[in-house]
């Protein structure tokens, strides 16, 4: 195809083509500079006539202003933005860090809950920062802009400790470097975890008729399994028939929240609960969700138990059928802290200690009744006619 022609201006180093405009197909002058920088002749398109609203004078004036170095060429400016290209696609931000960190993580309600979390609260404050980048400034102030919004100190430290992991996350993985300690220090809401719900013997009995009332039968037998084992909410979406071992009596947790997979005993009126229930045909799950799946909400049902119940409003449905089993084990004095922590399947003992201060009332009542009956025999109001035992002679 034969060059176009060449038509001067009565600016130097500038010229046009005749071409046509895009949009109208009429004809436009389309204009180049030519110049030279470090002895080699550069000859550029500065724009074009319609589109670009380009002139010969203004075309005159980027010339100058290339020749003199105040603006680049169009060679330097497409490898500026090719740097800045390779450059962006070379940073780890948070979000690029989430994507990542969360296509390593099993597909379940834990990865959810965090994808909630990140989408909700660290993608908006910091999706495109890198980890270095985010000060304790930033940090203190999405820490008192969510506590402000009414979230509870402990979804707030929930939400901190995900972006510590991602954090963590890239170091390990060689993509970020670890943000300096004097810079980036991340404080923690103070979280009252000694919080336990219990229910009196009244609202009891009106929370076991609402579930007996409840038409939905999947509902009331999740909430019976859930006061009859003290079992977590996502460890019974999770729970699967295989799990139940009706013969040596036992129910198999699988991934619970504290680490690796632990079993329970399967406790005589949990095994009422159990043999009855329905199965869903074709699919593995106890409590199924829709279309046989695993299932990620029981809220409606459960409130509806509540409200129903005249539970107190601060009184959560599930977790605190959890807090119920545990305190009621507890409160009987008959039940060891150790043997308790293992039933709730808690990591720790620290978790398991809330519940230390009811044993100690159960002991202490207990305690108080061998004081009263001992220390009042052989008194003159004594009228028990119990036997009094001879402990020996002093020595």
């Amino acid at each position: 195809m034969p060059a176009k022609k060449r038509f001067k201006t009565d600016y130097p180093g500038v010229y046009f083509i005749e071409g046509q405009a895009v949009a109208s197909g009429k004809p436009e002058r389309i204009f180049y500079v030519m110049y030279r920088r470090d002895g080699r002749l550069i000859e550029e398109k500065v724009g074009r006539q319609f589109q670009d609203n380009m002139t010969a004078a203004k075309a005159a004036r980027i010339r100058a202003e290339r020749i003199e170095g105040r603006s680049p060429s169009n060679n330097a400016r497409r490898e500026a933005e090719e740097a800045a290209k390779q450059a962006e696609a070379g940073r780890w931000t948070l979000a690029k860090l989430w994507a990542e960190y969360s296509s390593h993580k099993t597909p379940g309600a834990a990865l959810t809950t965090d994808r909630s979390r990140f989408e909700k609260y660290l993608k908006p404050a910091f999706g495109e920062k890198e980890p270095a980048e985010v000060l304790t400034l930033d940090l203190d102030r999405l820490r008192s802009r969510l506590l402000k919004q009414g979230k509870s100190p402990q979804t707030v430290k929930h939400v901190l400790a995900l972006f510590k992991r991602l954090v963590r996350f890239g170091v390990k993985k060689g993509l970020c470097d670890s943000p300096a300690p004097r810079r980036q220090t991340i404080s923690m809401p103070r979280v009252d975890n000694e919080t336990t719900e219990d229910l009196d013997a009244d609202e009891l009995a009106r929370l076991v008729q609402a579930i007996k009332d409840e038409p939905n039968i999947q509902a009331a037998n999740f909430m019976r399994l859930a006061m009859f084992t003290g079992m977590r909410r996502g460890e019974l979406f999770k729970l699967e028939w295989r799990d139940i071992d009706f013969e040596r009596g036992f129910i198999h947790i699988r991934h619970p929240k504290g680490g690796k997979s632990q079993k329970i005993p399967l406790n005589d009126a949990a095994r009422a609960v159990l043999a009855s229930h329905p199965h869903v045909a074709d699919s593995p799950y106890v409590f199924p969700g829709q279309g046989g799946k695993q299932r990620v909400t029981i809220q409606v049902a459960s409130n509806r138990i509540k409200a129903r119940a005249g539970l107190p409003a601060d009184f959560r449905p599930l977790h605190g059928l959890r807090h119920l089993f545990a305190s009621t084990l507890a409160s009987s004095g008959e039940v060891d802290m150790l043997t308790l922590q293992k039933l709730l399947t808690h990591k720790s003992p620290n978790m398991t200690k809330r519940y230390s201060h009811l044993r100690d009332d159960a002991l202490k009542q207990a305690s108080e009744v061998a004081g009263n009956l001992l220390g009042n025999v052989g008194t003159p109001g004594d009228s028990t006619g119990r036997k009094v035992v001879s402990l020996g002679k002093e020595r």
